[in-house]
């Protein structure tokens, strides 16, 4: 009888260790993800405003506000005000100092390694737009690794907005200099008229797959390393040993140190490529110059 209630008792209690586990694991999950609420110290979980979902066309718009959107707008408004402070002092000082310095570092760097050698001088009038976009990743990719913070660029919906302003970018840089019938003429390949119905549609996809890249390459690195790491704090809670635990903790420090590097690099990646492919539409000009 006693063996018989040993047996049932283990029964019970296997599914809910097992369920237990699960249950831990979506919770450290859920932090991974965007949600309608953010978490603030002292202040606990805070929801934010929810709309009802427009339909326009049988597609549901919802313009509610979610976590990703509150730190992403942090993200503008911290760049915003960073940039309004550093333009006032250098404007004060002939030779930059503290914040503003520091901000040029970053500017003449991107002037100097991304976008001359990439586009030349012509691409100059589009250095606002490129170093704007690596300090908003940048700071996007920074604010993930704050306590009780969250990365914008770990949304698929914010760097595809990214992806699609640099992908009409690209389209005007290369408009502007070579002009439309230059920039429709390069759809055809340069082949025979014979081949366009060919060349055209495979140039077409061609213009579409370089913001996919952007899109997918920042979302899924900026993403990558917060679930290794949320792995590697769940294995803290599974096992429960003061011997396992500091073996996770050591590498959760390190991972967490490699996402400063990562933040930092997938910035200068975005936007090296994006340079790179306007450099690649501007480029044309030069070509049919020679020509």
């Amino acid at each position: 009888m006693s063996e018989h209630i040993t047996i049932d008792s283990l029964k019970n209690v296997v599914p809910k260790v097992e369920e237990h586990k699960e249950n831990l694991f979506t919770e450290l999950i859920k932090h991974t993800k965007n949600s309608n609420e953010i978490e603030l110290p002292f202040l606990g979980h805070i929801h934010l405003p929810q709309f009802e979902p427009i339909k326009i066309g049988g597609i549901n718009f919802d313009f509610s506000i979610s976590k990703h959107i509150v730190f992403m707008l942090l993200a503008a408004i911290i760049l915003t005000l960073v940039g309004i402070i550093a333009a006032r002092k250098n404007s004060k000082n002939k030779v930059p100092k503290g914040i503003g310095n520091f901000m040029e570092v970053f500017v003449v760097f991107i002037r100097d390694e991304i976008v001359l050698p990439n586009m030349g001088k012509s691409g100059l009038r589009y250095l606002s737009f490129i170093t704007t976009t690596f300090f908003f990743i940048l700071i996007m990719n920074l604010l993930g690794l704050l306590p009780f913070g969250a990365s914008a660029t770990a949304n698929v919906n914010v760097t595809a907005g990214l992806a699609i302003i640099a992908f009409f970018v690209i389209q005007i840089s290369a408009i502007h200099s070579q002009g439309l019938v230059h920039y429709l003429a390069h759809l055809t390949g340069g082949v025979h008229w014979a081949l366009w119905p060919i060349m055209i549609p495979i140039e077409i996809l061609g213009l579409f797959t370089k913001p996919f890249a952007l899109c997918i390459r920042l979302f899924a690195n900026m993403t990558g390393g917060h679930i290794v790491i949320v792995a590697l704090i769940g294995l803290v809670f599974i096992f429960k040993s003061w011997f396992i635990a500091p073996l996770p903790v050591f590498f959760v420090i390190g991972i967490n140190i490699l996402e400063l590097f990562v933040a930092f690099l997938q910035a200068y990646i975005f936007v090296m490529l994006t340079s790179l492919f306007m450099g690649l539409g501007m480029q044309q000009e030069s070509h049919h110059e020679k020509h």
